[in-house]
């Protein structure tokens, strides 16, 4: 179920994302104002939340491959969400600073 819910989400991001750049022929200052909303705090943690989408998708998107193409992957296949999960988790605990650490500095100051 995570794997079709993150699937819609990364869908409708890319949806959003295709109309804000074309807004950019569209109206130029609507859409630098645009982009400087998306310098904020709470699209920050959106952001984090999408790189968490992105991250799981394609983790388990590589479990469910392993699944259908390998013999022995129905057999293992609650391991391999095991191990998708602690490799989700280890990559987003590494992917706090870089993605929330701009807005921390916004909030709190250098």
């Amino acid at each position: 179920m995570a794997h079709r819910v993150t699937g819609v989400l990364i869908f409708f991001f890319l949806f959003v994302h295709v109309l804000d750049t074309a807004l950019v022929r569209v109206s130029p200052e609507d859409y630098d104002n645009v982009v400087a909303t998306y310098k904020t705090p709470v699209v920050a943690l959106l952001e984090y939340g999408l790189v968490a989408a992105i991250l799981f998708h394609a983790l388990n998107g590589l479990r469910v491959i392993a699944v259908d193409f390998w013999s022995q992957g129905p057999r293992h296949q609650k391991q391999m969400l095991w191990g998708v999960v602690i490799l989700w988790l280890a990559l987003m605990i590494g992917a706090i600073y870089p993605v929330l650490g701009h807005a921390a500095r916004e909030l709190f100051g250098s």
